[in-house]
């Protein structure tokens, strides 16, 4: 998604000195041989987020654990009673392998009195000699959503817009710290590690949870069995998309349990056809949802370069601009970027709210710019706790409060052109995005294995359609 405008105030050349001044380690980062490059992407004085980008540096002769660190971003809260959110937007290391927690320090300075640590599971692996984690898109922001105030944190640097050794920053391997100096009188002390991950285990499922599971068995969108099994067919216009494009129901075609749906376009408004399926019923929330998808990079004929939008997400209404009842959790893949990207990006995205006009989005997302061209597994797990995005059976980000969903939801597939702008031509072209199954189980976090073994189950026993949710 778009990125919030950040304010572009800028900082004054003597913190960019004063940084410059840190930018070297301590006596002690010699021994371990470990250091920390920072940036950021969100320089004012204010902004709306912060954005403390990260890389962890290995110049030492041994492998380093990523587990086995801690690094702590300090700055000053707005005020005591104000809390924060973290985010990871991308990580090389993977999003789902980093941590990010608050803690208060025990002599407040006049550049800070709190700090950000992050920290690693034991799925983000280890750093060989002459190795670094890559780009960590880290970011917090005010749980309120007000603006903050960075220009008077002990970490921050906005004149460091490109990675560099940053000192005011500290980093810890098995809590002693081996980069960066604290704030006065804040040397960190040793914070308790995380629990051992139990991924290896597999988390016990209720067998007889209210399931849905589609095969996606029909003839044509006009088959009664479509409506019959709970699915609504969008025809006519409206959004999402460019205004005066057509929703159609008959380029959603079904082969050997395959569904395909066809976007159409020749450039125009008018000549451009969409896509749409989505559950009849408002009932799905807490629990996994799984479909496999083929995403389409390439046009069956004519130009390339429009941009189209493939997804598959769940969603509740918005009845009134920042309705605090609204979420959504989406996939979606843009093979010719859009939204000012420039070329491929797969976004998964977590909605707490918007306004549409003037614009204001409450989300968070993950990103990765790579081609998603092809079959894919993807999968959501949402609990009291999280919400876990899976592409391939691999965890693509992890998102948390504010953003988990608040009541019941639709399930969706659509197909459609985010603008005109992506090319110029007249020539009609068309995109495929195909939907082999869509399963979903109530108040169950599955793995993907287990979705795996409950799609096959069903294929086993002959059952192409399924649906015990209860009504929402």
């Amino acid at each position: 998604m778009p990125r919030r405008l950040r304010a572009a105030l800028a900082v004054c050349a003597a913190a960019g000195l004063a940084g410059a001044a840190l930018a070297t380690a301590p006596a002690s980062a010699a021994t371990d041989a470990l250091s920390v490059q920072y940036r950021t992407s969100a320089t004012g004085a204010t902004a709306d987020q912060s954005e403390p980008w990260f890389e962890v540096v290995n110049t030492g002769s041994t492998t380093v654990p990523l587990s086995d660190l801690k690094l702590r971003y300090y700055f000053k809260s707005d005020g005591p009673a104000v809390s924060y959110r973290f985010a990871c937007s991308w990580a090389v290391k993977g999003c789902g392998n980093i941590t990010g927690t608050f803690g208060t320090l025990a002599s407040p300075t006049a550049t800070a009195d709190r700090y950000l640590e992050i920290g690693f599971t034991s799925g983000a692996g280890s750093l060989a000699p002459g190795q670094n984690t890559g780009d960590m898109q880290l970011r917090f922001y005010r749980a309120d959503w007000q603006t903050l105030t960075q220009s008077d944190d002990y970490s921050f640097n906005g004149a460091q817009t490109t990675y560099a050794n940053w000192g005011k920053v500290t980093l810890q391997r098995a809590g002693a710290v081996v980069w960066g100096t604290a704030p006065a009188g804040n040397d960190p002390s040793p914070s308790p590690s995380p629990s051992p991950s139990s991924s290896t285990s597999t988390p016990p499922t209720d067998p007889n949870a209210p399931a849905l599971f589609d095969d996606f068995s029909y003839t044509a969108s006009s088959d009664p069995a479509v409506q019959q099994h709970g699915w609504t067919v969008k025809s006519g216009q409206g959004g999402p998309g460019v205004a005066g494009a057509t929703w159609s129901p008959a380029d959603i075609t079904f082969s050997n349990s395959v569904m395909n749906m066809r976007l159409t376009t020749d450039g125009t408004a008018a000549g451009t056809k969409e896509t749409e399926l989505q559950t009849t019923a408002r009932k799905f929330k807490n629990g996994t949802y799984a479909a496999r998808v083929k995403f389409d990079d390439t046009p069956t004929g004519g130009p390339d370069g429009d941009h189209v939008n493939q997804t598959f997400f769940t969603f509740t209404p918005l009845n009134a601009p920042m309705d605090p009842d609204y979420s959504e959790q989406d996939f979606e893949y843009l093979p010719n970027g859009g939204w000012g990207e420039q070329s491929n990006i797969m976004y998964t995205t977590s909605w707490e709210t918007y306004n549409p006009d003037p614009w204001n989005a409450v989300n968070t997302h993950t990103e990765n710019r790579a081609s998603y061209d092809g079959w894919h597994d993807l999968q959501i797990t949402i609990d009291n706790s999280a919400i876990t995005y899976y592409i391939d059976g691999q965890v693509f980000g992890v998102h948390g409060e504010p953003y988990l969903p608040e009541t019941q939801q639709w399930i969706d597939f659509n197909h459609w052109l985010i603008d005109l702008n992506g090319q110029t031509s007249s020539t009609p072209r068309s995109y495929d995005e195909q939907v082999d199954y869509v399963y979903y189980v109530k108040d169950q976090v599955l793995t993907p294995a287990q979705v795996a073994a409950k799609v096959a189950g069903y294929r086993t026993a002959g059952t192409a359609f399924t649906d015990t949710v209860p009504a929402g």
